[in-house]
């Protein structure tokens, strides 16, 4: 199927390539080190906790992040989340799996509204994780939340604004009580939409929450 919709050329360099990545592209992914804050995943000496999470903790319990969002990881996850190309699901999802996997109960996409649910076609959160859950055997609940507001696409948004963007966003509807959830994401960039469907799910009775993306943001230099 990969040959097909790629006709044996890799995405990337368009070399020949027998995956959608051939073996150069693939190891130039800027894979994350392993000395990050177990909580934001940033970088972090000795991968201890991070001043930012011990001075202001967010929701969240912890992350687990496979690449740095830098080039050509960005342009995979833009293909993948802008222009349908739905076959990198896959290479993405096994960069995520490559880090060991959170220990969890329920796998939780993070929800689009419906409005842009439509304007898109399809959810990149919930078809990674539907791999994910193929990968690991963990349950899907792609009904325990729904995103309850549409609002501006957070990476149109300065920084300094994606806190008030994402504020009351969601609704839980499912029963997280007392569960261990991993939501999953593309991007983390301020961890904003994470840390708030975070506080959501807690607030509905989950017992601790850790972000599963793709790709972390880094801060600059």
């Amino acid at each position: 199927m990969l040959s097909f919709l790629f006709g044996g050329t890799c995405f990337l360099c368009r070399g020949a390539a027998t995956d959608v990545l051939c073996a150069q592209c693939d190891a130039e992914l800027p894979r994350l080190p392993a000395a990050l804050c177990p909580r934001c995943a940033l970088p972090s000496p000795r991968g201890e906790l991070c001043g930012r999470c011990l001075s202001s903790a967010p929701s969240y319990d912890a992350t687990v992040a496979a690449l740095a969002y830098d080039f050509p990881a960005d342009a995979l996850v833009h293909a993948f989340k802008f222009r349908g190309e739905l076959a990198l699901a896959d290479t993405l999802a096994r960069a995520l799996l490559a880090r060991p996997p959170p220990a969890a109960e329920r796998i939780v996409p993070v929800p689009l509204s419906a409005a842009r649910l439509r304007q898109r076609g399809y959810n990149q959160a919930l078809e990674l994780a539907r791999r994910l859950a193929r990968a690991t055997g963990m349950p899907l609940d792609f009904t325990a939340c729904e995103r309850q507001k549409d609002a501006a696409p957070q990476s149109e948004l300065p920084l300094a604004e994606r806190v008030k963007n994402v504020r009351g966003a969601f609704r839980c509807t499912g029963d997280v009580r007392g569960r261990t959830i991993a939501v999953v994401d593309d991007v983390m960039t301020t961890g904003a939409t994470l840390d708030e469907l975070a506080a959501t799910l807690k607030a509905a009775g989950a017992a601790r929450v850790v972000n599963w993306v793709v790709a972390r943001t880094l801060p600059p230099g």
